[in-house]
């Protein structure tokens, strides 16, 4: 069992256990005192008192599985409110307030908590550090701008699969290092307000000033131009995220709506131990505006989280070839659950994949609103793997493993990717997606596409308990396989 922990609350959570089904019920105690119950396999305790140790147990369907664990909470953080006389941070949303943003965070120590009041903070890019809490509370805005220089100075990141310098992100935590070790640990930002950045017009002004700057290399690339999504693909790399972790460990995010980046919201490279929770996602509208991205990265959370995306929910990654192939940085041990996607394209590993992806958990998630549901995806260029993934207790509109033909610029790795040993059990599937227009359309349920080399079929993929379509259904469902070798389906209803 996992918990983060204040000086007032404790929230705990833990996987699925293998002997759970979609009805089980979990009893959580505080000092061997009931708490509360729930179906999520994930619970907040509140009113508790600072500096205190407490015991939480978490019991399901009467003992058939049980966890404990003892957890004490914090002390109570000295709270640095950036609108006082030191800072004078004023939240008219008019005001530029990074100077005074960014003092209040060199200033706060471990124990201490910058603080925002109810108010709009316009601001500009803001660089975290280690051992230390943003708090940002209900009401509360921490707004990035829509001018392109209030992003400088470009720092080094990674988008798409390719190291480059990029534009700074409203939050920036750590420097990229694939080779080095963590450099910013033990971060929390959390509260009940919003963090919100330039959206489509800083995203379109980075790109028509970037493709204004590489207009001859651009010109020079000819032909490999037509390889990428649009022309404003190889520009539209330097826009930043509203979130970017690099080479961090043990970071927190919660309580939260992260909203309007001018690419992916939260975005987590070469890091540890990154947790998000009971937070909203707004990016619809936004090209390539993700929601939640471990991109080489191990043990990330995500659940209690609600995203409107205009692009994929959580997008798991890990390098693009040739160099995600040299770097050889897996994504594994991530865990997805008790989300709802209610508009953008759900669930998605890759396309960028090229260090590999292993286990991945997923369960307890609503996806019927998406685009694309649960898919997996790479191009035939990019090596690497995608294995032991499961998912249980899902509502989703399709389910995918196939090649997609854009982001394709990179340098071939020579050999295909690897899809393999997955699982999908107790799972919905619709057969039906909502447009970036919410407009719904009938499409294949499964499509389970491999790939057509000796040794890349997509191989030992389990499928128990699922069922596909709709009662109101105005077509017949169909399953789409090739290149498949070893697929398990078991219990499969058609409505």
């Amino acid at each position: 069992m996992n918990y983060f922990v204040t000086e007032n609350e404790i929230t705990v959570w833990w996987d699925l256990p293998e002997c759970a089904d979609a009805e089980a019920v979990y009893e959580v105690t505080l000092d061997d005192v009931r708490a509360g119950e729930t179906k999520h396999t994930h619970f907040t305790i509140t009113g508790l008192e600072p500096e205190q140790t407490y015991e939480v147990r978490a019991t399901m369907n009467g003992g058939a599985w049980e966890k404990t664990l003892r957890v004490s909470t914090t002390s109570q953080k000295r709270r640095i409110d950036v609108t006082a006389a030191r800072y004078g941070a004023v939240g008219d949303g008019a005001t530029m307030n990074t100077k005074a943003l960014q003092r209040a965070i060199d200033d706060c120590g471990s124990g201490e908590q910058v603080y925002l009041p109810a108010g709009v903070y316009l601001t500009g890019a803001l660089r975290l550090h280690s051992n230390m809490e943003l708090y940002i509370e209900e009401g509360a805005v921490l707004q990035g701008t829509a001018e392109v220089d209030d992003y400088l100075p470009r720092i080094w990141s990674r988008f798409e699969g390719t190291e480059q310098e990029c534009y700074s992100s409203v939050l920036n935590l750590g420097e990229l290092d694939h080779d080095g070790d963590y450099n910013c640990e033990n971060v929390v930002i959390r509260g009940g307000g919003t963090i919100a950045s330039g959206g489509q017009k800083l995203a379109l002004a980075m790109i028509a000033s970037e493709t204004e700057r590489m207009k001859e290399e651009l010109a020079a690339m000819g032909d490999l131009i037509r390889e990428c999504e649009t022309e404003h693909t190889i520009p539209g790399r330097v826009r930043p995220r509203l979130i970017n972790l690099s080479n961090c460990r043990n970071v927190t995010i919660a309580g939260l709506t992260l909203k309007d980046g001018a690419s992916w919201n939260v975005h987590m490279i070469y890091s540890d131990r990154i947790t998000t929770f009971g937070c909203t996602f707004i990016s619809e509208g936004i090209w390539n505006g993700d929601g939640w991205d471990p991109d080489s990265s191990t043990n990330c959370t995500i659940f209690g989280c609600r995203f409107f995306t205009g692009d994929d929910s959580v997008a798991i990654k890990s390098g693009k070839n040739p160099q995600g192939n040299e770097i050889g940085r897996p994504t594994k041990h991530i865990r997805v659950f008790d989300c709802a996607c209610a508009f953008g394209h759900g669930i998605c590993i890759g396309s960028e994949m090229s260090g590999g992806v292993e286990d991945v958990k997923i369960w307890d998630c609503d996806l019927i609103h998406s685009m694309s549901g649960i898919e997996i995806k790479a191009t035939k260029k990019r090596g690497g793997y995608v294995r032991d993934i499961s998912v249980k207790n899902c509502a989703t509109s399709r389910l995918m493993f196939h090649s997609v033909g854009y982001n394709d610029d990179g340098i071939s790795a020579g050999v295909a990717p690897v899809f393999e040993h997955c699982t999908f059990e107790n799972v919905h599937i619709t057969g039906s997606f909502l447009d970036h227009e919410h407009l719904w359309h009938d499409c294949d349920a499964l499509e389970l596409i491999g790939f057509d080399e000796p040794g890349h079929a997509l191989s030992d993929v389990r499928i128990k308990n699922v069922t596909i379509g709709k009662e109101d259904a105005s077509r017949r469902q169909t399953i789409s396989l090739q290149a498949c070798d070893g697929i398990n389906i078991e219990n499969l209803r058609v409505l």
